[in-house]
């Protein structure tokens, strides 16, 4: 089945939100943009939220995806950092709403396990591969762009593979069922 689209990919923060995007044609993904956003010059919670808001918006606006994929909250022990990341999400997730975008959520685990092998690699490593994968001239300063953009290749490759699952024992066996992401 041919997968014709374009999908957003978003890491939520409170602080910075990374983001990137996919324009798959026949089958085959193209990077069309990566990059952050950055919170740091606004002194409230909520005009935190609100940059967050308008910014989510004009990507979509910009880029027009048919899907937002998020990653998921993970849980922690600070239950003020987990209520502000949650409310990014939100936001995030709202403005996409607002354009009849649907939503879909993947747990870090997952999108790293998608992108590397393994669910527990570095945000370098995923950054690494994804500049591996599709052959990324420049990489970001900030790997939260790289985060985003590993969050719309794991949805796109969920699209791709609907039935691919489980996991893999060690690398050779990933190159061995991955042939075409290991170059």
């Amino acid at each position: 089945m041919e997968i014709n689209r374009t999908i957003l990919g978003i890491d939520p923060g409170s602080n910075i939100m990374g983001y990137g995007v996919l324009k798959v044609t026949k089958g085959k993904a193209q990077v069309i943009a990566l990059g952050v956003v950055k919170t740091s010059g606004f002194s409230g919670h909520y005009q935190k939220l609100s940059h967050i808001f308008n910014r989510t918006l004009y990507l979509v606006d910009q880029y027009k995806p048919d899907e937002t994929a998020l990653e998921a909250p993970f849980f922690g022990k600070n239950v003020q950092s987990m209520l502000k990341l949650g409310r990014a999400q939100g936001v995030a997730m709202a403005a996409s709403l607002y354009r009849n975008i649907p939503i879909f959520e993947y747990a870090p685990l997952r999108i790293k396990q998608s992108i590397t092998g393994n669910g527990s690699a570095t945000k370098e490593q995923v950054a690494y591969f994804l500049k591996q994968m599709y052959d990324l001239e420049i990489m970001p300063d900030d790997l939260d762009a790289t985060d985003g953009l590993a969050t719309a290749v794991c949805h796109f490759l969920q699209l791709k593979n609907p039935a691919r699952g489980g996991t893999v024992k060690n690398w050779e066996e990933f190159i061995r069922k991955n042939p075409g992401r290991v170059k």
